[in-house]
């Protein structure tokens, strides 16, 4: 099967470096038009509040402290002309000054403002023509005369006056009117802007999240199911994506090669394990045949080598001495051979029945075990002047006679293939993780590291019979019974047993660790 595809366009096989400049690019440029737009509003918007708050509100308080002036001008000059009070006088004055410096105040606001200007400059026109026409002469002729002036027509002298300070606040009024106005859209215009902005944002990452979606997030998410499915077990399944970044694409084109040979890999190996399958039922068969092949044999060779045996010592009895000396000896080697195939037929049948015909496993005290070999083997131990050392020895789990054997086997070795000294054998037990691990130590001869293999292998030997008797079964047959028992043997090629520069031999075993209060606990819960 093959992946679905994703359709091609201009754009489908950018390398994401690409994707990336492009997607980093559009969103810097939308970034900056919205912080420009933005800066632009906000502009406008400090002008409206500057023309408004800086510069028109000041200018009507302005305006405003010129009307009181020019009012309280008036009031001063009639209030002396009519009473002669120097208060009065000194009141005119001030309010002259105060209107000086109210209109010099003023100026400077009206930059922008050309009628307002104007009207400012009708205002002064007209308040100096009022004192200069009607104000200043009254009080030179009160102060030269000490008579009122004439105060007919004061009303009708400063009308003008008024009605320029009236036009000045109708037009002041006009324009915090307008400023307001103009404060208030620039604010709107702020709010659309950054509206605009917040729309034109959202579009712009929903358009980004769909390219890339459907450009990137896609041929991944198809690669990534097309990986799973070869990772689940349809190693058919074609991993290919066509539509995509560059290095999807090459992605998808390495995972598929690599498919392709898990795929050879995986049909040798069925081939492998076919042909391992075969040979192994072959083995187990070949095996099977043996074992059955060396019970029968030894167990059918039992009656006749007993006759052979029996009547070549009958033979012996019989006859010695009454033939020559090379009968004697022919006779002497009849016996001898058959005693030995007895042993070695008996040995054969003990290997073949190793796991046959399983026994119940019980509890057993390895100590009990090791006193038992001992007890079995106690006339070579007596005539070799061996020592037996038994360490503390553990509780296993497994048959009495086996296990025996394995004991027996290992310290009957130790005394048989001594040196000139007296044999010294030392039993331990350690344990180690879930296992017992055994050594069994001696100071004979030893065992070269090259044979450290070889000598579980049945009938092999290291020495002539002539020099060592036995059959070469003995260490095979420990070997069984221990791997019988779920644990492992091996010489222990590193320990050197005894005073430096000895030999010896150190053979461990393992068995599995028995534990009473386990299996209470487990048949608990």
């Amino acid at each position: 099967m093959t992946d679905t595809l994703a359709p091609r366009w201009s754009t489908s096989q950018w390398a994401l470096r690409r994707w990336l400049t492009v997607a980093i690019t559009l969103l810097v440029a939308v970034l900056t038009g919205a912080v420009v737009a933005v800066a632009l509003a906000i502009m406008n918007l400090g002008d409206a509040r500057e023309r408004l708050v800086d510069k028109i509100d000041p200018a009507i308080h302005q305006a405003q402290r010129i009307e009181a002036a020019a009012q309280d001008q008036r009031a001063g000059a009639g209030g002396y002309t009519v009473t002669g009070e120097r208060a009065f006088l000194d009141s005119y004055h001030e309010a002259a000054q105060v209107q000086r410096d109210a209109t010099q105040r003023l100026r400077p606001l009206l930059d922008g403002l050309p009628e307002i200007a104007a009207t400012v400059d009708t205002v002064t026109a007209e308040t100096e023509r009022w004192r200069t026409e009607y104000a200043e002469p009254n009080i030179r002729q009160y102060e030269t005369t000490g008579k009122e002036g004439s105060l007919v027509g004061g009303a009708e002298r400063f009308a003008p006056v008024r009605g320029a300070l009236s036009t000045l606040g109708l037009r002041l009024d006009t324009a915090r009117a307008e400023g307001r106005q103009a404060l208030a859209e620039a604010a709107d215009y702020v709010v659309q802007v950054c509206t605009a902005i917040a729309i034109t944002l959202l579009l712009v990452f929903l358009a980004a999240m769909l390219a890339m979606r459907q450009a990137v997030v896609g041929p991944i998410g198809r690669l990534a199911t097309a990986v799973r499915r070869v990772a689940d077990g349809d190693f058919q399944h074609e991993v290919r994506v066509t539509g995509g970044p560059k290095e999807v694409i090459e992605l998808s084109g390495d995972v598929d090669q690599m498919r392709r040979r898990i795929v050879t890999d995986l049909a040798a190996q069925r081939e492998v394990n076919a042909e391992l399958d075969v040979r192994t039922e072959d083995l187990a068969r070949s095996n099977a045949e043996l074992e059955q092949f060396a019970y029968v044999a030894s167990h059918d060779l039992q009656e006749p080598l007993r006759k052979v045996a029996s009547f070549c010592q009958l033979l012996e009895r019989r006859y010695k001495g009454q033939l020559d000396e090379r009968a004697d000896q022919y006779i002497g080697f009849a016996v001898d051979g058959a005693k030995r195939m007895q042993v070695l037929i008996n040995d054969l049948l003990a290997f073949s029945r190793v796991g046959r015909h399983p026994t119940p496993q019980v509890e057993i005290e390895c100590a009990d075990l090791v006193d038992q070999a001992k007890g079995n083997l106690a006339e070579l131990i007596e005539e070799s002047d061996a020592k037996i050392e038994i360490g503390p020895l553990p509780t296993v789990v497994g048959e009495r006679a086996l296990l025996a054997g394995v004991f027996q086997n290992l310290i009957g070795n130790a005394v048989k293939f001594r040196g000139e000294d007296p044999p010294r054998v030392r039993i331990d037990a350690e344990r180690k993780d879930e296992d017992w691990e055994f050594s069994v130590s001696d100071n004979g001869i030893g065992i070269a590291p090259e044979y450290a293999e070889r000598v579980f292998v049945i009938f092999q030997r290291l020495h002539a019979k002539e020099a060592y008797e036995g059959t070469g079964i003995g260490l095979a047959m420990c070997r069984k019974i221990i791997e019988y028992h779920g644990g492992r043997i091996w010489i222990d090629t590193e320990e050197k047993p005894g005073a430096p520069g000895a030999v010896g031999t150190t053979v461990r075993f393992t068995l599995p660790v028995h534990d009473p209060h386990e299996k209470t606990e487990e048949a608990s819960e």
